[in-house]
Order: structure tokens, then sequence, then C-alpha cells
């Protein structure tokens, strides 16, 4: 059995403690809202994020974050633009020896740092990990069988979130490449925003897997020119947490796209659906891929639209207008 902190009461923090108290260990959940703890203890539940899925009463509910001291684990179920805050903020409790394990999946706004940069500048002497992959709280907390990846720069760090989180209906696979695993993650979300504008548009199958397809070239080449491994882009955090979020009915990013390309201004859809991680990637991705020289088409006509004002029959005919070549200019995922 092992102590949990989970920090942030959202859906896959709130599914990750289910999980983690359904197996036996000591979980506690924080959240920096009383309102949020207080309808979970009144209801059971918290039917704005996961409605129907009750939270067992062995799971402790504070907005004490000192609690985080004496954990074995913390987990950060933060969003990307509250992560570091909340870093801060925690560091001061947390044991040296705590595993300090980020979930959120997207890059600083600012800096355009991952995740795994800004925890380690707050916990410069913990070891650091990561859990990435195709996991939709929603479903996560029902029992749904569910397969992702942990990643770190220690790998015994990685091994122990393995074999403490992992069991029947959740199995983690352990990946070295953090930096890859982190960018797949981030960038996923870009291309399911626009995976969403042509579900929202109703321009049917054959443009989407297409637009998968070559948004996974784009992922992998930009991760290749920041230092990442190719292969792991074919992998559970790379295609794979791709085909989830720009599939699913649980994806928050590819509902947003879907009100984009239904008419609704980028902004509107992004109050309508919440913390729509991709909104932000995007400029962040373009940003990047501009410093480095990477050319990420899908991306650069996604950015136009939401930040140019851009037209969507304008962007769709810029990519199918592009110049004729060959698919494989270099070998596939950049090898």
């Amino acid at each position: 059995m092992a102590k949990i902190m989970i920090l942030g009461s959202g859906g896959f923090g709130l599914s990750i403690a289910i999980m983690c108290s359904d197996a036996g260990h000591e979980v506690t959940v924080w959240s920096k809202f009383q309102d949020e703890i207080d309808t979970i203890k009144r209801t059971g539940e918290l039917k704005a994020k996961l409605p129907g899925v009750k939270v067992p009463k062995s799971v402790k509910l504070t907005t004490d974050i000192t609690q985080t001291s004496g954990k074995e684990l913390v987990i950060l179920g933060i969003p990307t633009a509250f992560s570091r805050s909340i870093c801060e903020e925690a560091a001061e409790f947390a044991d040296r020896e705590a595993i300090i394990v980020n979930t959120a999946k997207g890059l600083e706004q600012e800096t355009l740092k991952t995740m795994s940069q800004v925890t380690r500048e707050s916990f410069p002497d913990n070891k650091i990990a990561i859990l990435t992959g195709p996991s939709h709280a929603e479903e996560l907390a029902r029992g749904v069988p569910t397969t992702i990846v942990v990643a770190s720069d220690d790998r015994e760090a990685s091994y122990y979130v393995q074999n403490t989180l992992s069991n029947s209906h959740f199995r983690i696979y352990v990946n070295d490449d953090v930096l890859g695993c982190e960018l797949g993650g981030s960038l996923k979300n870009v291309i399911a925003l626009a995976a969403g504008v042509c579900d929202g548009m109703g321009l049917g199958d054959n443009i989407k897997a297409a637009l998968m397809t070559r948004g996974i070239r784009e992922i992998s080449e930009l991760g290749v020119a920041m230092g990442a491994d190719p292969n792991t882009f074919g992998g559970l955090s790379g295609i794979g947490d791709l085909i989830v979020t720009c599939c699913s009915v649980h994806s928050r990013n590819r509902r947003a796209g879907m009100l984009i390309g239904q008419g609704v201004s980028p902004d509107e859809a992004v109050e309508r659906v919440g913390t729509v991680e991709g909104y932000s990637c995007t400029k962040n991705a373009h940003e990047l891929a501009k410093r480095l020289g990477v050319e990420m088409p899908i991306t650069e006509q996604l950015y136009s639209v939401l930040f140019e004002g851009g037209n969507l029959g304008d962007s769709i005919s810029a990519l199918m207008d592009r110049p004729q070549k060959r698919e494989m200019e270099s070998d596939f995922l950049g090898i």
C-alpha cells in the first residue's frame, strides 16, 4: 500500500484517486476549491466532471496542501496553465523522497517548457515522472481497461510508478523518452482540435484520416528537431493518444473544434467547453516550429483560424493545394 496525494480534483485527478483507492492505496485528493470538496463530500460524486461515478469514502478530501507531506507519490492533475503555481505551493511540503508525477498534457505558455521541466524547477530534489497516453477520465474512473506510459529520467522511479499503479484494468508501459512522451501528449491536442473542425464542417472520414496521419508526422518532425526519439511517436503517447483524442466523444479538444467547424468563434468555443489544451498549444507549437524551422502546415492553418481570423474554407484549400510531393521524403516518423 502506498500513500498517494492527488493534487487536483478534476476528472483525471478523481479517476486516478478512485482507481488507486480501489487498489488498496491510501489516497488523499487536494483541491483549491472548497465548493468542489464540499460537493463530493455531500453527494459522493462530482457531476460536473464525472457524472454518475462515486468517489469511495476511503478517499480523503482536503483543501489543505500541507497534507502533501508524508506521501510517497504526489500526482499532479492540474491544467497546464496552473501547474507552476501549484507545484511551487506544494513543493514546500512534499518529502524529498516522494516521486512527483505530472499528468498535464501541454506546454507552459510563456516559456514553452514541458511540464516535467516546470515540475523539476519546483522540485529540484525529487524524482520526476510523467503519465501520458490514451486515457480519458470518463472511462478510467469506471474501470474500463486503459493502457498508458510512464516516463522518467530515473528508471527506478518509472518502475515504482508502474508497479504501484498498475492493476487488472490499468496497464502501464515504461518509456525512457520523457521529452517525446510529453510532446506527443501535448501536440496531439492541436491535431485533435483540427480534427474536430473537420467533424464540425461535416467533411467526412477521408480527410480526417489524412489529417490524423499527416498530423502525427508533424508532431514527430517537431519532436525529432527538439531531440526526442522518433520511435516514441509511433507508441501510446504519440499515435495512441492522437487516435483517442481525435475520435472520442469525451475529447474536449475535438468538441471545441466541432463548434468552431459549425461557425462558433474560437474564443466562444473554448469558453463553452472549458479546458481546451489544444487552443494554447497551437500557439506554442506554431512558435516552436518557427524557431526550429520545422514545416507544420496543419498547425499553421489552425493557428490562422484560431488567432488571425482565418477562414476555414481557405485553410482547407491551402492544405489541399500545397505543392505535390512524395509521401516519404524521409522514413516514416523521421527515422
